[in-house]
């Protein structure tokens, strides 16, 4: 059996310019401060510390933020949140009736290296449809995480000028 011959370039060129980069937004390590800061300010309303962690568009953690007395177990559990909703642009909330055995997404969380998070308080953020980013929190129950994750979230959308240029997916 003979080696395939790679294609030549001029049958996988065309007449019209390709673009050889994407440009994507990202969010921007103000903004993730702006979201941490809006996070902290509601787990103290509700007596609550939090881990707290923002990630860009590449899904790199871009911020982290432990308060005082948050459970250490949790560290990895909030970034891995905001891993999970901005890599699928959903929030972790979404798999909650779906990750049980039999259903469509039963086992995902062992995906990405166990990374993928099927509990409530990742939140993605969105601005003109495109995730910027995320939020995962973790400490408190799932309800009180993604309450504080979305905390965040509107921080941000209100800095882009609550125009609905920020949405988060809920």
């Amino acid at each position: 059996m003979s080696n395939p011959v790679p294609p030549k370039l001029s049958t996988i060129t065309s007449t019209s310019p390709q673009p050889l980069l994407h440009s994507s937004p990202t969010l921007t390590l103000h903004a993730a401060q702006l979201a941490s800061a809006a996070c902290i300010a509601r787990a103290t309303s509700l007596d609550l510390p939090m881990n707290i962690a923002i990630v860009d568009s590449s899904l790199h953690l871009l911020h982290f933020q432990r308060m005082p007395g948050a459970k250490l177990t949790s560290v990895d559990i909030a970034i891995n949140k905001a891993y999970t909703a901005a890599g699928h642009r959903a929030p972790t909330s979404a798999y909650k009736e779906m990750v049980w055995p039999g259903g469509a997404a039963y086992g995902i969380n062992l995906s990405n290296q166990g990374r993928f998070m099927v509990i409530a308080g990742g939140v993605p953020i969105l601005v003109d449809g495109m995730c910027v980013g995320a939020v995962g929190c973790s400490t408190g129950t799932p309800a009180q995480d993604e309450d504080v994750a979305r905390a965040g979230v509107e921080a941000v959308a209100e800095e882009f000028g609550k125009a609905g240029r920020v949405r988060a997916k809920l």
